[in-house]
């Protein structure tokens, strides 16, 4: 039921920058969205959390909520930590934008669209983003201006 690519998951979690903006079509529909602030994992629908889990590649969905601890570092203290953690989500009625930050050598913030009904969840585009964005309404934003490029499928 999920339609996340095995080459779009993989970008999801490990994709360098690069400098693609949204396409004309993506890019307008995403300018007349409205995301609703989703503030804990759970608040994401299934769909997006069963994405995001296979763009990670664990077996478990492998996010901290917001503010809470996870692995910021390569230097591994609690080893039963997250690698990565959730910043800001929200959802519209028919796409999740997602702003998570994952830790290790380099600290990087990442930021992953899904398009996503009762019928099914598909990954739209993603891109590496820079850090300290502290709302998805300012994550949109970034997207918008230019600041976020990232990849489609």
């Amino acid at each position: 039921m999920i339609g996340v690519s095995l080459c779009s998951a993989v970008a999801v979690g490990r994709q360098a920058t690069d400098a693609t903006a949204l396409s004309g079509p993506f890019w307008a529909h995403l300018q007349a969205e409205r995301f609703q602030t989703v503030s804990s994992i759970r608040g994401l629908p299934l769909g997006v959390r069963d994405g995001l889990q296979a763009s990670f590649g664990s077996q478990a969905l492998d996010l901290a909520e917001p503010g809470a601890e996870f692995r910021m570092t390569d230097v591994v203290v609690n080893p039963n930590l997250p690698t990565r953690r959730l910043v800001a989500a929200g959802c519209s009625t028919d796409h999740c934008l997602v702003y998570f930050e994952r830790g290790g050598i380099a600290h990087t913030w990442h930021v992953a669209l899904f398009h996503w009904t009762p019928a099914g969840t598909r990954f739209e585009w993603s891109a590496t983003a820079p850090g300290g964005i502290a709302t998805i309404d300012d994550v949109r934003k970034a997207i918008l201006s230019g600041a976020i490029k990232g990849r489609q499928p």
